[in-house]
């Protein structure tokens, strides 16, 4: 397993596993304490794992926390998605920069995504796993969401959205939700 940088996402990592295929299939490490102390995290602050199945065209985002944020691994285990990731933390020198990825099934690449970023994906098959491995319990009250479609962040979402939950649906724009950080 090997990680690589994200140029656009300042302290965002990809961890790439090294598939053992054979003609059973494949075998491959998914997560490797070792290599995620390597690139300065700490592998023990993951308390939690969540797993989401998506039907293609589900859109689940743009998703953040309030408070001190929350960090988390997320990796396509079937199927395929578009993933997203925008750069919401004012000190950070990729502010408001944006990446995108396909994470898939097949290579079973995790994305580390910082705290103080927004994440979201679309599902682009028919069934599509999410797993997520997150550094602190989920409290719903510091949840937020920005919408979707908010042209301040253009994001190419390759699909028309043919299911997303209500309040994504009713998310505030990007700059309503920044106005509510600065208050």
């Amino acid at each position: 397993m090997r990680a690589t940088e994200v140029p656009a996402i300042a302290g965002a990592y990809l961890f790439e596993p090294t598939p053992h295929a054979d003609e059973r299939g494949f075998f491959c490490r998914t997560f490797d304490a070792d290599v995620v102390r390597s690139v300065g995290l700490d592998p023990d602050a993951f308390v939690q794992d969540s797993l989401s199945r998506s039907v293609r065209g589900v859109l689940r985002g743009l998703h953040l926390r309030s408070g001190a944020g929350e960090a988390k691994l997320v990796r396509c285990s079937y199927g395929r998605i578009f993933d997203v990731v925008v750069d919401l933390r004012p000190d950070s020198p990729t502010y408001l920069g944006q990446a995108f990825f396909e994470l898939s099934g097949e290579t079973q690449v995790s994305l580390y995504v910082p705290a103080g970023c927004a994440h979201g994906f679309q599902a682009l098959t028919d069934i599509a796993d999410t797993s997520y491995r997150i550094d602190r319990e989920h409290d719903p009250a510091e949840d937020v969401t920005i919408a979707f479609d908010d042209p301040e962040l253009a994001i190419p979402w390759p699909l028309p959205v043919t299911s997303m939950s209500g309040r994504d649906r009713r998310a505030p724009s990007l700059a309503e939700v920044l106005k509510q950080k600065e208050s």
